[in-house]
């Protein structure tokens, strides 16, 4: 049985971006995870320590955010490395990453880089 785990609306500072300020400066990110797993045993057991747990993946998340990275590409695959090396039962996973008001000289709520393995 397969089941879907989503981690909706994460908001992390962080220092990504190519431009000097965005280094230094920071900037507000949101991250959206969604995680396909094998459930059965979980589903069975209702053990949490047969889950994939969600507090886990949330951790390895806000790990990763605090690294320090030009791309967002860089930080969603550190993420998605991240959370197959430490649930074996994940068939697929999407994270997106949305840096919020970037500095791109306009009026823009925000630009998204999306990852799926």
């Amino acid at each position: 049985m397969t089941g879907i785990l989503e981690i909706e609306g994460m908001e992390f500072f962080a220092y990504h971006g190519c431009f000097e300020a965005e280094q230094t400066v920071g900037n507000k990110f949101l991250v959206y995870a969604c995680l396909h797993y094998e459930c059965s045993k979980p589903a069975s057991s209702d053990q949490i320590t047969d889950a994939l747990s969600y507090q886990t993946a949330y951790e390895i998340i806000a790990r990763e955010m605090m690294k320090r990275s030009h791309l967002l590409e860089n930080v969603g695959q550190r993420i998605l490395n991240a959370l197959y090396e430490t649930f074996p039962q994940l068939q697929y996973a999407k994270i997106k990453i949305s840096k919020m008001n970037p500095p791109l000289g306009g009026q823009i709520r925000c630009t998204s880089v999306t990852l799926e393995k």
